[in-house]
């Protein structure tokens, strides 16, 4: 299966993202707040990582198959996200027993990034996307 340009450039951006924040973040928190810093660290940029291919690949598949529906599957994959969120916050919370707020932060930390990096590369898109059909509309528009 071969990969959309927009497929590319939003796995090359979060990948950029996830390995800047994971690898800044971390450390810093090692670094100069070692009483908080937790083992499970690493599981969380993963997370996040991990689910990132599971929403370019559900926008890709919208794409191609129902671009109509386009919003539903973004709303749909952020439900997804938030589901799964809770559910990993759940099992910490009753299975670890190591620095459960820390965690909870730093997770909730970069759930908001990866949000916020997601609606602005989606809007971009969208944004593209509608110029594109606004110049065609206003082309097929000229050529009657």
């Amino acid at each position: 299966m071969s990969t959309s340009p927009t497929q590319r450039l939003f796995i090359t951006w979060h990948t950029l993202l996830m390995l800047v924040a994971g690898w800044t973040i971390g450390p810093a928190i090692a670094t100069w707040w070692p009483e908080h810093y937790f083992g499970w660290y690493p599981f969380i940029p993963v997370f996040f990582y991990i689910f990132g291919w599971f929403t370019i690949s559900m926008f890709e598949a919208c794409r191609r198959f129902a671009p109509k529906k386009i919003q539903l599957v973004y709303l749909g994959t952020k439900a997804i996200k938030m589901f799964f969120s809770l559910i990993v916050l759940l099992i910490y919370s009753v299975k670890v027993d190591e620095k459960k707020v820390e965690f909870f932060l730093v997770f909730f930390g970069f759930y908001i990034l990866t949000l916020v990096f997601e609606s602005w590369f989606f809007y971009r898109y969208e944004r593209g996307n509608k110029t594109t059909c606004h110049s065609d509309d206003r082309r097929e528009e000229e050529s009657r």
